[in-house]
């Protein structure tokens, strides 16, 4: 899909055509759409096409009469039928009369400006545009951090009486999500410092104040990564420490249960030996059974006591 869009009085409306101030958006494009841009920009296909490829780096290129940005953004997808997050290349393309964006799905860092919720937007101030994006996918990480902190919450409340191996896997998962947002966000630093040494793009001082906005709050995103990295790593330890121990709680009351039923087990094995009944205490009695009964019975209730007061029962 490929769209023009153009903002007049500081509302952004659809364009027919491909003309001086116009942002072309564009979402998961054939090699034909992708061909049809790239000859009406002068623009290398491959610079055009590079955001759908899901292993391309961030970086910055400067290319005869153009420059191209990528960066990782965060995305939704569904996985072990359950909503995570992960990352996907945003490729920008700025030439001297328009700007490109290409990616491979709908996102709402763009879905903002499309819906003018942006103040101060202007797609003829193309550099200005390219630092509100980039400051839109920080902020985008961070609301992404938060939620993917509240789930750890959720789970870190189950920790003791409902722990289960689910929720291992659930931070497992969690875990491998912050890895990515940290490689991602790190790349996407570097492409920010860069963008601070260029020369070649014209920048105000304006624009200046809002780049350093978006490294602050690229920044703020890698720390927060880190620190729910660390969170996620401690409570993950937490319920592997809890359900080991509720193992082993289950192990000690099943040998302390296999103790006591082994003190019947012995008595009668001793009264079940083919040896004379005169040698054997209480095999003649009246009451003999019953006798010997409340002794085994006694001594388990002994043993229980003795295990109870040592905390193995």
């Amino acid at each position: 899909m490929v769209k023009y869009y153009r903002t007049d009085d500081r509302r952004i409306h659809e364009e027919a055509t491909i003309q001086t101030g116009v942002w072309i958006h564009m979402v998961n494009p054939s090699v034909t759409e992708g061909q049809m841009v790239a000859d009406q920009l002068d623009v290398d296909i491959e610079d055009v096409l590079a955001a759908l490829d899901e292993e391309e780096s961030s970086r910055i290129e400067l290319q005869d009469g153009y420059t191209l940005i990528l960066v990782d953004i965060p995305s939704v997808e569904i996985r072990h039928e359950k909503k995570s997050y992960t990352t996907i290349p945003l490729g920008i393309i700025l030439t001297n009369d328009v700007i490109v964006t290409v990616c491979t799905e709908e996102t709402p860092v763009l879905d903002a400006f499309i819906n003018n919720r942006v103040k101060e937007f202007s797609t003829k101030k193309r550099l200005r545009f390219v630092y509100q994006i980039l400051y839109r996918v920080s902020v985008l990480y961070q609301s992404n951090l938060r939620v993917i902190d509240k789930n750890r919450t959720e789970i870190e409340e189950r920790v003791g009486n409902d722990t289960q191996e689910v929720d291992l896997i659930a931070l497992y998962e969690l875990e491998s999500t912050l890895v990515y947002f940290a490689t991602s966000l790190r790349a996407n630093g570097v492409v920010l410092d860069r963008l601070t040494r260029y020369k070649r793009l014209e920048q105000y001082p304006e624009d200046k104040e809002l780049l350093g906005d978006v490294i602050v709050e690229n920044k703020q995103a890698i720390e927060m990564t880190s620190i729910y990295r660390d969170i996620i790593n401690g409570t993950r330890e937490l319920m592997s420490s809890v359900i080991d121990n509720r193992l082993n709680n289950v192990m000690k009351n099943l040998t302390s249960i296999t103790v006591v039923m082994a003190i019947p087990t012995i008595i009668s094995g001793f009264y079940g030996m083919n040896v004379d009944s005169n040698y054997v205490p209480f095999a003649t009695g009246a009451h003999g059974f019953l006798i010997v009964a409340i002794i085994t019975l006694l001594i388990c209730v002994i043993t229980m006591f003795a295990l109870r007061k040592k905390k193995m029962l």
